[in-house]
């Protein structure tokens, strides 16, 4: 009688989740968001600044095989580079090219590096 009474009741009862069980779902997916959100932000930031310093030493032999053919730095652009020495070069501008010295700027996402040549470091602060 018992039995036949249980299996009776639990025939008759529809499955799902309670509303206690969706709302404890949905805080521990907040949690997660609120701390995966942050370290992909700070993930994206460190990559873009690594890739737009590749970019610029990337770039640094086909300015010093430009200077080497002309003796100098003046004339040397994107263009010229990616046209006589590497296609692949990923610069966005060489500004100030004189006879001594070049400034090479590339970009990625929102960081930009630079250089100022021919024995300046890549940074990242600053500007041309």
């Amino acid at each position: 009688m018992l039995m036949s009474k249980l299996q009776k009741r639990l025939r008759h009862e529809e499955g799902g989740f309670t509303l206690i069980e969706l709302l404890v779902v949905l805080v521990i997916i907040g949690i997660l968001l609120a701390i995966a959100v942050p370290s992909y932000l700070g993930f994206k930031d460190r990559a873009n600044k690594t890739a737009a310093k590749a970019n610029v030493r990337a770039a640094i032999p086909a300015i010093e095989a430009f200077y080497s053919d002309n003796g100098t730095y003046v004339g040397a652009t994107v263009t010229k580079l990616k046209a006589s020495y590497d296609a692949g070069v990923s610069l966005s501008t060489i500004k100030s090219a004189s006879a001594t010295g070049y400034c090479a700027q590339a970009a990625s996402g929102n960081q930009t590096a630079h250089r100022t040549g021919p024995s300046g470091a890549i940074t990242l602060t600053g500007a041309c």
